[in-house]
C-alpha cells in the first residue's frame, strides 16, 4: 500500500496567529511533504525488498548506506514531517505538569531546556533538524540532525518534540531570521501535550 500525505490536524490558516502563516503550511505541507511521499512511493515500487515494509522499517534498512541514501532521505523526511505537523499547535507554548517537572528535573528548568534546543536549532548549519528526545536511560536531552536524519534512525532516543529548520519552514515569515522562528515556536506553537505523550 502506497504511502500518503496525512491531513493536519488543523486548518492551514489556524497558526497564522502564532507565527506561521497560511502561505507557509501550504507551501511546506502540500508541496513540500508530497514530494518526499511521491518520491517515497516511487522508490518502494523500484525496489522489492521495500514492498510492503512499513516506514520504520525503511528507514533502519537504509539508514547509512549511500547507495540508498536517496530512498532514506524520502523516508526520513517523510517521518520527520509526520512528527513535526503533530508538534505544533494552534493553542501551542503551554507545558503539561508532567513533561514540565521532567524538563526541570533534567534541564534544570525550563528556560535551560528552552536555551539548549534553541543553541541546538541555531547551531545545525544548514538544513536539518533540532529534537526533544528521551534517551534510553529515561532523561530527557536535546539533539539536532542534519537533512532528513532523525533520532528514530540514530537510536539516540525517542523523539519527543522535533523542530524543521530547513529555510522552507521558515523562510516566508521569518526571513533569515532562524532565532526568532526558533523562539516562535518553543513559545507560541510546540505542543508540549505531543512531545508529554510520548514520554516512555
Amino acid at each position: 500500500m502506497a504511502f500518503e500525505l496525512p491531513a493536519l490536524n488543523y486548518d492551514h490558516s489556524a497558526l497564522a496567529a502564532r507565527g506561521m502563516s497560511q502561505e507557509t503550511l501550504e507551501l511546506h505541507h502540500d508541496k513540500h511533504h508530497q514530494t518526499y511521499v511521491t518520491a517515497l512511493n516511487g522508490f518502494v515500487d523500484a525496489n522489492a525488498d521495500l514492498a510492503g515494509k512499513s516506514l520504520e522499517e525503511i528507514i533502519a534498512l537504509t539508514y547509512g548506506d549511500d547507495s540508498r541514501a536517496p530512498i532514506f532521505n524520502n523516508a526520513g523526511q517523510h517521518w520527520n514531517h509526520i512528527h513535526f505537523w503533530n508538534a505544533l499547535s494552534p493553542t501551542g507554548g503551554n507545558i503539561p505538569g508532567t513533561l514540565e517537572s521532567k524538563i526541570v528535573e533534567d534541564f534544570g528548568s525550563v528556560g535551560q531546556f528552552k536555551d539548549a534546543f534553541k543553541a541546538a536549532a541555531t547551531g545545525q548549519f544548514g538544513s536539518g533538524w533540532a529534537w526533544l528526545i528521551q534517551g534510553a536511560d529515561g532523561k530527557l536531552a536535546v539533539t539536532k540532525t542534519p537533512n532528513g536524519v532523525n533520532p528514530l534512525a540514530t537510536g539516540e532516543g525517542t523523539a519527543l518534540l522535533g523542530l524543521d529548520v530547513w529555510e522552507h519552514s521558515y523562510y516566508v515569515d521569518f526571513r533569515n531570521r532562524r532565532p526568532d522562528y526558533v523562539t516562535n515556536f518553543l513559545d507560541k506553537l510546540a505542543n508540549y501535550e505531543f512531545a508529554e505523550s510520548n514520554l516512555a
